[in-house]
């Protein structure tokens, strides 16, 4: 008995809710062949006209951000001799060689220094997330006196520069004997008033008939918020989780003010330590920076669609 398909170039017609599951997963492509159209709507506009210029312009700036990254790469992997010679030359005289990151390596703890950083990024963003998210659902759905000042108070946050802040949070370390310490590096920066407002903007865009519909079968704020808001915020909360992390990660300034032992440094300031007593050596200074920058261009590439995704459908992707 052969069973009919419909045509793909027809839209597809109700089916039962107890359908096979080649009809689930008919949908299921079908959602997200939607929802990758409807991002790149959003991000390159409808016509195709418009589509084409944005392919170009990004094109050019592509090209334009890559070519600093592959003279790094290249550099990492020459003699220093042959980086600093002129002029400069594509394929060096003495051939390729790892001796930078060999020396790198080998003039200090960059296992170590990766492990804190990857503690000190994680602990920020653990923090910073989950205080953003209540924040955010308070300005999005409670209503309680002083909430427009507060939400007004958020906003101007951001113009405060975090220069400004570091001698009194050194002060507050001090006073809590946690300078030089993970905690000392990490707590100061779990405040960020701009995840407030991407996570609020999203919050406010989710039917406010459903939170009701669980209020009516008795579940609270709290349930109503671990239950119902945070499954229908993934995107927008992995896209906050991935960018707080970056932030967190390539903080050089205040790690490097609150630090003292090289067993607390992260890799930014860890590495800024690696010197060598002939001066500066352009091999090693770009192999140090490909060894700090690998981590994040790997979470990046993993999750850069969850961060399109979050951005585009959080009120900041210009619809």
């Amino acid at each position: 008995m052969a069973t009919a398909t419909a045509p793909a170039a027809t839209p597809a017609a109700p089916t039962a809710p107890g359908g096979s599951p080649a009809d689930g997963r008919a949908r299921a492509r079908a959602q997200k062949k939607r929802e990758a159209e409807h991002l790149r709507s959003l991000t390159l506009g409808p016509g195709r006209k418009g589509r084409v210029a944005a392919y170009l312009v990004v094109a050019v700036l592509a090209a334009l951000w890559a070519l600093p990254l592959a003279w790094a790469v290249l550099s990492s992997f020459k003699a220093e001799a042959d980086v600093s010679a002129a002029p400069l030359k594509f394929w060096p005289d003495s051939g390729w060689t790892a001796e930078a990151y060999r020396s790198v390596l080998a003039a200090g703890d960059i296992p170590l220094w990766i492990w804190n950083s990857v503690l000190v990024s994680t602990i920020v963003t653990v923090i910073t997330v989950t205080i953003s998210a209540l924040a955010a659902y308070a300005f999005s759905r409670q209503k309680f006196r002083g909430r427009k000042w507060l939400f007004g108070l958020t906003v101007a946050a951001i113009m405060v520069p975090p220069q400004i802040l570091i001698v009194p949070l050194f002060d507050q370390m001090i006073a809590l004997r946690l300078s030089d310490t993970l905690l000392g590096v990490a707590l100061p920066q779990v405040v960020m008033p701009l995840m407030v407002i991407v996570m609020k903007n999203f919050f406010d865009q989710i039917p406010v008939e459903l939170e009701e519909a669980a209020r009516l079968d008795g579940a609270g704020d709290f349930r109503v918020f671990f239950a119902v808001v945070l499954p229908l915020s993934r995107s927008i909360i992995t896209a906050v989780s991935i960018f707080v992390f970056i932030s967190a990660w390539n903080n050089f300034l205040w790690p490097f003010i609150v630090t003292n032992s090289p067993e607390i440094m992260t890799i930014p300031v860890g590495l800024g330590t690696v010197k060598n007593a002939y001066g500066v050596q352009y091999a090693s200074e770009m192999a140090s920076a490909m060894i700090g920058a690998l981590p994040l261009l790997i979470v990046f590439m993993l999750f850069q669609r969850h961060i399109i995704r979050g951005f585009a459908t959080s009120g900041m992707g210009g619809q």
